[in-house]
C-alpha cells in the first residue's frame, strides 16, 4: 500500500477544475483535429501556447503544448524534453512554417507515447484553447452541481433518526465506494457501501490508523490498496475516530464531499450529544413525518413547546443546522424549502437575519399539530408582510365562547366553501383584504385571489366589505 498524508480537509473550499480527457477535443469537428500519436484517453488540465526551442522551463505538467515548430531542430529532444516536463499532449501546426508534420516528430512521439495532435491550417490555435476552456467550465460546473447534491445528501441523512449510519451510506453512495467509520481501536464501528476485497479493508484500517488525536500527526491520508483509491479522516472531537473511503477512482470533488461528511459526523459522535438529544430528534423526525402524536410525547417530554417555520437563508446545505443553533435547538427539520424547529416555550424566539420565522403559540406534545399550523399560518403572513418574524396571536374575545358550540357554528356557515376558497378567505381577512398581499402569501395570481373572494362572497351571500361580516368569517374560520 502506498500511502501519501494529505491536507486537512476544507469543507468550504471550492472543487479543482476536472480535467478535460483529449478524446473531448478531438471529438469536436469544428476544429478538425487529428490524432496522429499515442494514446487519446489522456487529462489535459490547461493549455500552453510556446515556439521555444526548449520548452520545459515554461511548462507545469499536464497541459496541451500547441507549436507551429519555428524552432524546431531536433525533434526527438524536443519531445524529450516536453515528456520530461510532464506535458500531457503535444498539438503541432502545419501553418505557416510546416505544410505536414514532420515524420520524425510523429516517431518520436510514438516512442515517448506522447499523444500527438495536427490541427489544420484553418483552426487557430486561440480556437483550440478555447474550446478547451469550455470544456473545463462545462466539467466545473458539473462537478460544483455533483459536489452540492452530495453536500444536500449528506444534509439530510445526518436529520434521520439513525443519523451516522444513514451519513455513511449516502456518503458511500456519493462517492461510489465504501464508507467505514473506524473506532479509536482501529476497529470498525459502523460501514455502508458495497464490500471491498479483504486486502484493500486491510489497507483502509492501516491508512487510518496513521491517523489520531496526538499533536502533530496528520489529519487525513491518501494512498492505494488493493486496486482501489483509498483515503482517511481523522474525526473532531479527541476521541479519536476516524473516516475511511474506498473508491474504484477519485474525483476533484471527493475530497470536498468526504469533509463535508467528516464535519456531519464529527458533530454526531460528539461527546456532548447525549441519549436523549438523539431519541428527541429522532420523536421530531417521525413527528413531522406523520407519526400520532400521543406516540412521540414520551420522547419529546412534556413542554409546551413553540413550533418554528423558516424559510430563507444563504442556501448552503447547513443553513438550517445555523438557524437551530442560533435558536438554540437541536430538534429540527428540513421539508423542501421550509425548516420546522421545536423550542421549549420558555427559549425565546427572535429575528434571524436573511430568515423569515413564524412561530406557534406554546403547545403541550398532544397539541403538536396544531401548532404546526400555527406556525405555517404565520410564516405564510411573515412573507406577505415582509416581516422577519410573525407569531401566532391567541383567540382573545373568541376564547369566551365555547369552543365546541363555535366549531359548529363555523362549520354550518362555512359549508358552502370549498377548503381552497376558505384558506384564500382566511389568508385575505388576515392581510387586512390585501390582494398583492394574499396572492404572494398564497402564490396565486392577483386575478385569481379577486375570483376567489369574490366566489366567496357569492356563495356566502355575505357582503365581505362589512367589518362585522369580516370578523364573523375570520372567528368562523379561526374556530374550524
Amino acid at each position: 500500500m502506498s500511502m501519501t498524508p494529505t491536507p486537512p480537509a476544507e469543507t468550504g473550499s471550492t472543487p479543482p477544475a476536472p480535467p478535460v480527457p483529449l478524446a473531448a477535443l478531438l471529438a469536436r469537428p469544428d476544429l478538425g483535429l487529428r490524432l496522429l500519436a499515442g494514446p487519446e484517453d489522456v487529462p489535459l488540465h490547461w493549455v500552453h501556447t510556446s515556439e521555444m526551442a526548449d520548452p520545459y522551463p515554461y511548462l507545469l505538467g499536464g497541459e496541451l503544448l500547441m507549436t507551429a515548430g519555428v524552432q524546431l531542430t531536433d525533434p526527438a529532444h524536443y519531445v524529450g524534453r516536453v515528456v520530461e516536463a510532464g506535458a500531457a499532449a503535444l498539438a503541432f501546426g502545419v501553418t505557416p512554417v510546416y505544410d505536414t508534420v514532420p515524420p520524425d516528430l510523429v516517431a518520436a512521439c510514438e516512442r515517448h507515447g506522447l499523444p500527438l495532435v495536427e490541427v489544420p491550417p484553418r483552426t487557430p490555435f486561440t480556437a483550440v484553447a478555447r474550446a478547451l476552456w469550455r470544456l473545463m467550465a462545462e466539467a466545473r460546473l458539473h462537478e460544483l452541481r455533483r459536489v452540492t447534491e452530495a453536500q444536500q445528501s449528506l444534509a439530510a441523512a445526518a436529520a434521520r433518526p439513525a443519523p451516522v449510519p444513514a451519513v455513511l451510506g449516502a456518503l458511500a453512495s456519493r462517492l461510489g465506494g465504501r464508507a467505514v467509520l473506524f473506532g479509536a481501536d482501529g476497529a470498525e464501528s459502523a460501514a455502508a457501501g458495497r464490500e471491498v476485497p479483504a486486502d484493500a479493508a486491510r489497507a483502509l484500517r492501516d491508512l487510518a490508523g496513521v491517523l489520531g488525536p496526538r499533536p502533530g500527526g496528520p489529519a487525513s491520508a491518501s494512498g492505494d490498496g488493493g486496486g482501489l483509491r483509498l483515503a482517511a479522516y481523522a474525526l473532531g472531537g479527541g476521541e479519536g475516530l476516524a473516516l475511511g473511503v474506498a473508491t474504484e477512482r477519485r474525483g476533484p470533488g471527493d475530497h470536498t464531499i468526504a469533509g463535508v461528511a467528516v464535519v456531519l459526523l464529527s458533530l454526531l459522535t460528539a461527546p456532548h450529544r447525549g441519549a436523549d438529544v438523539t431519541v428527541r430528534d429522532g420523536a421530531l423526525v417521525r413527528l413531522l413525518l406523520g407519526a400520532p402524536p400521543e406516540e412521540v410525547a414520551d420522547a419529546l417530554g412534556q413542554g409546551p413547546w413553540t413550533v418554528v417555520h423558516a424559510r430563507g437563508g444563504d442556501g448552503t446545505p447547513f443553513a438550517a443546522t445555523g438557524l437551530a443553533a442560533s435558536l438554540g435547538t437541536p430538534l429540527v427539520a428540513q421539508d423542501g424549502g421550509t425548516v420546522r424547529l421545536l423550542l421549549p416555550s420558555a427559549a425565546p424566539v427572535t429575528a434571524q437575519e436573511g430568515w423569515a420565522l413564524g412561530a406557534s403559540a406554546p403547545v403541550p406534545p398532544a397539541e403538536l399539530a396544531a401548532g404546526d399550523a400555527q406556525a405555517a399560518r404565520a410564516l405564510r403572513r411573515a412573507e406577505a408582510a415582509r416581516a422577519a418574524l410573525v407569531r401566532h396571536r391567541a383567540n382573545g374575545f373568541a376564547a369566551l365562547v365555547d369552543r365546541d358550540e363555535a366549531a359548529a357554528y363555523a362549520r354550518g356557515l362555512l359549508a358552502p366553501l370549498t377548503e381552497p376558497l376558505a384558506e384564500t378567505l382566511r389568508v385575505w381577512l388576515s392581510l387586512h383584504g390585501s390582494w398583492d398581499r394574499t396572492a404572494v402569501a398564497t402564490g396565486l395570481h392577483r386575478n385569481t385571489v379577486r375570483q376567489r373572494i369574490a366566489r366567496c362572497a357569492a356563495l356566502l351571500d355575505r357582503d365581505l366589505d362589512d367589518p362585522d361580516v369580516r370578523m364573523e368569517l375570520w372567528f368562523a374560520l379561526r374556530a374550524t
